[in-house]
């Protein structure tokens, strides 16, 4: 499949080289660069060279090339702890409208460098997890 572009988007100007950027790794279907706003050292991003808003919309050819990328990229920092994050929607804390994936560094247990998530976890009971499981099963 053609890679798909979009004219106004900054991540799609940054793969054509109309914006500069720090690259990384680049594929035939990946482009990666270091994050300009990072939360810490060697924060870089992961972007599809296909023009896709959110992860559902992404042909699946692009996939096989992003874990591998970000594994290279960790080694490379010689990251021992980070996080891959990949966010959809504004509620989701997505900033720009095109798929990518952050590859973020944790180089200390303090919350001052790195990703810091809050994880509210929920107690749903075993009836309803077996109902969600079987509706998902379905669609599956």
């Amino acid at each position: 499949m053609a890679a798909k572009t979009l004219a106004s988007c900054i991540f799609c100007k940054i793969i054509k080289g109309e914006i500069p950027s720090f690259k990384l790794v680049e594929t035939e279907k990946v482009f990666s660069f270091l994050d300009i706003g990072p939360l810490s050292r060697g924060h870089a991003l992961i972007i599809p060279k296909y023009h896709a808003e959110k992860l559902h919309e992404l042909p699946d050819d692009y996939f096989p090339d992003v874990l591998p990328t970000a594994k290279k990229i960790a080694l490379a920092l010689g990251a021992e702890n980070y996080n891959l994050l990949q966010n959809n929607g504004r509620i989701a804390h997505q900033e720009v409208d095109h798929v990518h994936f952050h590859v973020i560094p944790k180089p200390a247990a303090s919350d001052s460098e790195g990703l810091v998530i809050g994880w509210p976890t929920q107690k749903p009971s075993m009836d309803d997890l077996k109902a969600l499981h079987d509706e998902l099963v379905k669609k599956l």
